[in-house]
């Protein structure tokens, strides 16, 4: 997420109320988690284990919840608590804006595009030519569509990222100042569910079709031309690769890739990234002829065990 415009890591700092190291002119474009962090942007780290990774990022602004050598060239903002300032400043910087409105004023729909009743469209929602939005379909603030998009009824575009803090009081909210991007000739079917980008945006690829029951996650990047069946589970920050297949009731764990033309069999559980221009099954996933041989290895226990026993 970018700022209207550069701020200072003084501005920035003032806006939290924290210590920072660095500058006071040192500048800020913006904030980013650590998947789609640039020079520029901010980013958030309170966890020890992450420190290095937050710290050696493009990121040139880190929130953080320790004094630590700051890297040549960076800026450290020091927080007692940078969960709850990331959220903060996307509370400032991207407030939630309530509507009146079942079409936001703000809206901009191209021509031809036909807008069934009972549809919700957000602030600052833009919607190419040639679209067909059916009836009771919620487009939250933000999100872009573009040209000749078929989106079904009930579904959702929008909503906030799964993302909780667990605290001694209960679970915390990351919130969600990040976009949908529906590209041109996608057809999204009936009561599918695609959560907007944390801070950046949550992507389906020109051309991609999903089926009905489909939940996609927080920024996860769907590519061009990918085929998706129904009850499929897509979690956040997946990269899905131009030209996959993914058949019925399939689960992918976040912050993967599925390769190019890769095609997952029904019912499989995607556990780790996998590799383009193969077929997959079962849970965990593996290619096919792997899974071929262990099962057939699996069907041959009783034999051996038979074997030993006679012996």
């Amino acid at each position: 997420m970018k700022f209207p415009k550069p701020y200072t890591l003084k501005e920035i700092a003032n806006l939290i109320s924290c210590k920072y190291v660095g500058q006071d002119d040192f500048p800020i474009l913006g904030m980013n988690e650590i998947h789609v962090v640039e020079s520029g942007d901010i980013v958030f780290v309170d966890h020890p284990k992450y420190y290095d990774k937050a710290l050696n990022s493009e990121a040139t602004i880190i929130l953080i919840n320790k004094e630590v050598d700051c890297p040549v060239a960076k800026a450290l903002l020091i927080s007692d608590d940078p969960f709850r300032d990331f959220n903060k400043l996307t509370s400032h910087f991207n407030p939630f804006k309530p509507s009146n409105a079942s079409i936001s004023d703000s809206a901009k729909i191209g021509s031809d595009t036909i807008i069934q009743p009972n549809c919700f469209i957000g602030n600052n929602v833009t919607i190419g030519n040639n679209c067909i939005i059916h009836s009771n379909v919620s487009i939250y603030d933000d999100a872009v569509i573009g040209d000749n998009v078929t989106i079904h009824s009930g579904t959702v575009l929008g909503a906030s990222a799964f993302y909780y803090k667990n605290r001694p009081s209960g679970y915390d909210q990351l919130k969600s100042g990040g976009r949908v991007i529906i590209k041109n000739h996608v057809d999204i079917g009936a009561l599918c569910t695609i959560d907007r980008g944390v801070t950046g945006d949550t992507t389906i690829g020109e051309g991609s079709k999903l089926d009905n029951q489909i939940q996609v996650g927080h920024d996860t990047i769907i590519g061009k031309n990918c085929l998706i069946a129904s009850q499929v589970g897509i979690a956040g920050c997946v990269v899905i690769e131009d030209g996959v297949t993914i058949w019925g009731q399939v689960g992918i764990t976040s912050g993967i890739t599925i390769g190019s033309k890769a095609v997952i069999s029904a019912q499989s559980g995607v556990s780790k990234s996998l590799e383009g221009n193969k077929s997959y099954f079962g849970t965990p996933a593996e290619d096919f002829r792997s899974k071929y041989k262990e099962i057939a290895s699996i069907k041959r226990i009783p034999e051996i065990l038979e074997q030993l026993k006679n012996k």
